[in-house]
């Protein structure tokens, strides 16, 4: 469903906007990290976040990729969260971090969270995906 074009928004280490919807409707949108696992778009976050509490309420979400060497070419893929999964969400921060920091441990810059928070993956089918560019 994503576009080979525009793949490389979600292979590479391109900071994407994740739109999720607040208790009152309104739209809260946060910068993360993403991969593309072929099927799903994954992010991660701690548990209880503002975003976390938003997407076991409404798993509707959108994640919008912009280009950062071209603000015209962009992916935006409407989806739903199919999963919520704190058993992998360590092991998907340390993933995330070596792509998006070259650095395999997420902690390592900040050792005082270590065990502080939980981690949790959240799992993304895609159901719309519109592109420009």
């Amino acid at each position: 469903m994503i576009p080979d074009s525009h793949k490389d928004l979600l292979e590479r280490p391109v900071i994407v906007s994740l739109a999720t919807v607040l208790p009152d409707g309104q739209p809260q949108v946060t910068p993360v990290w993403v991969d593309y696992d072929g099927e799903f778009l994954r992010v991660n976050s701690a548990a209880g976040r503002q975003k976390d509490r938003n997407m076991r309420r409404n798993r509707k979400v959108t994640i919008m990729a912009l280009d950062p060497d071209n603000g015209y070419r962009w992916l935006e893929v409407r989806g739903e969260v199919v999963e919520i999964d704190e058993s992998a969400g360590l092991e998907h921060i340390h993933r995330l971090s070596a792509k998006y920091r070259n650095q395999p441990d997420y902690y390592a810059s900040m050792p005082q969270m270590r065990g502080k928070e939980q981690r949790v993956m959240y799992k993304i089918r895609p159901i719309k995906v519109t592109k420009g560019g």
